[in-house]
């Protein structure tokens, strides 16, 4: 009972040492607003909470001395709670890679340097500054979850200038995944746990600088051990199972961080110089593209279409079948292709920044770089075709579903967006409908239709089907049988719930594959059934899927392929080495996404006439 009877001491200790006047008095429940000094407003409407705040405060003091034992293991529970929430949010990584019980064996540097000088503080200075430094841990302590989720699913860290926008779309995947009630769930808890953090971690930083000014002799005493402790292991380099046990994580994260909103403002201005100077923007229509004159262009992006669906050992089997299979059918209708590789700009999602890198020929990276180019004159690869004034230019977006003012800067004269394709069936978790559907509805609205002034026609098309979740997956029907698309309500119910895929890794992996296979499978039976012998067809993958798909350390690469009849748009690129078929070889060229647009403006006959910012 000895260490209990302290423990007890220390608590009447503890509110000694905040004893404040009894109308300032916040109460027994609310000791943590006496600590910071907290003073009612002054007034009549106050005398009774004043009142309520001094009967609940007399009420825990006679509990207290009811029951000494419990208030002491109180406590010492309450400190040790708050000593690890300090501790954890310290040497918390900003990785799921290697996240294990031995990050939190760590001695924080942090926690030393700030014990010593909170010690040396008076005694109102000292806690204000507790208070923030702990709410500042749980702000770095947020920044630091938002990383290890931006890492696995976009390959990269939060940026706190430009993901905050980032936020909307994450709340209408939810929606479109998991329904309403579940996406607002999300968004109120996920408010509510950041207020949590930061406030949970001021009181506790508060509570342990109070219990370290109580105990000065003792805690100066242990602050210079762990010092000397913290400083041996980091000049002897010492570890447990590979990780230091000296650690400085916080004070790197807040270094980082800086350094991150630093390096993305200079980017901005050096990124508008750039985007001003383009290799082809002075370059008359008459010199533009003359190698393609008068064919039936489209350019096709597949969701999510990365090198691991070609690759990985659970996706690649069926992915692999599937595009020798559609090589060999396409061979048996007329058509030849020839596919590459090209590294993309981002990362298991936002994949516009990878349509707008490969049709502006700019390393669009992030959303900063996106509006940067989105509201200048520089030059995509679809406006090049419409610049020649030999073709018309159409776009078919399933996936937009509201305003979509990039249409101007992809010189696009017409867009099918969500809602004007006639669709009536049910959606495919984010997905609004079937890939084939799509597919059948630009045959019949816009491929089918022979441009009014006798101009050939360019389109760009975004499938969706093999967007994350990868449940449920649709099915291919007959093209005949489409419809409105009514005929996909049963394929929906009967297929994988998103809730039961997203979680499993194994699972992911082997849907991914599927919603590769059905993508691949839709576009080229369209080609089969439809093209001619004008067509040439360039599809390709926006970016990689996430990190749980693709794995750890995966590259960007996404193929890309070009499929023609007519063999001279083939023999433009035979100094590429492309790899003949649907199927890119292992070591087949790899191009930076963004240098595709001058490539194939190049190789079909477009001139260079700079324009220079």
């Amino acid at each position: 009972m000895g260490a209990v009877a302290e423990a007890g001491d220390d608590t009447r200790e503890a509110e000694e040492a905040v004893e404040v006047p009894a109308e300032a008095s916040s109460g027994a429940a609310g000791t943590a607003l006496a600590e910071a000094g907290a003073a009612p407003a002054a007034g009549d409407g106050d005398r009774g909470s004043r009142r309520f705040r001094l009967d609940v405060r007399g009420r825990y003091r006679g509990w207290r001395q009811a029951h000494p034992a419990a208030a002491g293991v109180l406590s010492v529970s309450v400190n040790v709670l708050a000593a690890l929430l300090v501790v954890v949010a310290l040497v918390m990584p900003n990785t799921m890679v290697g996240f294990g019980p031995r990050q939190f064996l760590r001695i924080p540097g942090e926690a030393i340097i700030a014990a010593a000088v909170l010690i040396a503080l008076p005694r109102r200075p000292r806690r204000v500054a507790a208070v923030g430094s702990g709410f500042l841990i749980g702000v770095l302590a947020v920044l630091n979850v938002l990383d290890i989720e931006f890492k696995e699913y976009l390959g990269r860290p939060f940026n706190p200038v430009l993901d905050w926008t980032l936020f909307s779309d994450a709340e209408a995947y939810v929606r479109d995944t998991m329904g309403g009630t579940v996406a607002v769930a999300a968004s109120i808890g996920s408010v509510v746990l950041v207020v949590l953090v930061c406030v949970l971690l001021a009181l506790a930083a508060l509570r342990l600088t109070d219990l370290l000014a109580r105990h000065h002799a003792r805690a100066s005493q242990g602050t210079l051990i762990a010092g000397v402790a913290w400083i041996t292991c980091t000049s002897l380099g010492l570890q447990i199972s590979g990780v230091p046990i000296a650690a400085q994580h916080t004070a790197a994260s807040a270094r980082m961080e800086i350094e991150r909103v630093s390096d993305t403002l200079k980017d901005e201005a050096d990124f508008k110089k750039v985007a001003k100077v383009d290799a082809y923007g002075n370059t008359p229509g008459s010199q533009l593209l003359t190698g393609l004159r008068g064919k039936d262009m489209i350019f096709t992006f597949i969701e999510s279409y990365g090198r691991s669906a070609i690759e990985d050992p659970i996706e690649a089997p069926g992915v692999d079948k599937t595009l020798d299979e559609r090589t060999a059918a396409l061979k048996k209708a007329g058509y030849a292709a020839k596919s590459g590789w090209l590294t993309s700009a981002t990362y298991g999602g936002s994949s516009w920044l990878g349509h707008s890198t490969t049709m502006s020929g700019l390393w669009i990276s992030n959303q900063q770089r996106y509006h940067t180019v989105m509201a200048s004159d520089h030059m995509s690869l679809t406006d090049a075709f419409k610049k020649t004034g030999d073709f018309d230019t159409v776009g078919v977006m399933p996936g937009v579903q509201k305003g979509w003012p990039e249409q101007k800067w992809y010189g696009l004269d017409k867009v099918y967006n969500a809602f004007q394709l006639g669709y009536k069936g049910p959606k495919f978790s984010w997905s609004t409908m079937p890939d084939q559907y799509t597919l059948q509805q630009y045959q019949d609205r816009v491929h089918s239709k022979q441009p009014a002034d006798g101009k050939s026609r360019m389109s760009l098309l975004i499938l969706t089907s093999s967007h994350q979740p990868w449940a449920p997956i649709p099915k291919m029907v007959g093209w005949d049988e489409l419809g409105d698309g009514s005929i996909f309500k049963g394929i929906e119910a009967a297929g994988n719930k998103a809730e039961d895929v997203i979680a499993d890794t194994t699972k992911s992996r082997t849907e991914y594959g599927k919603s590769i296979q059905y993508s691949v499978t839709a576009l080229t039976e369209w080609l089969e059934r439809y093209g001619t012998e004008d067509t040439v067809l360039v599809f390709l993958g926006d970016h990689q899927p996430r990190e749980r798909v693709s794995g750890n350390h995966a590259s960007r690469d996404v193929p890309v392929s070009i499929v023609a009849k007519d063999p001279k748009v083939l023999d433009r690129i035979a100094d590429w080495n492309w790899t003949d078929g649907l199927r890119p070889a292992h070591d087949a060229p790899v191009w930076k996404m963004s240098s595709f647009r001058d490539r194939f403006l190049a190789a079909y006959g477009s001139t260079k006439h700079p324009k220079k910012g």
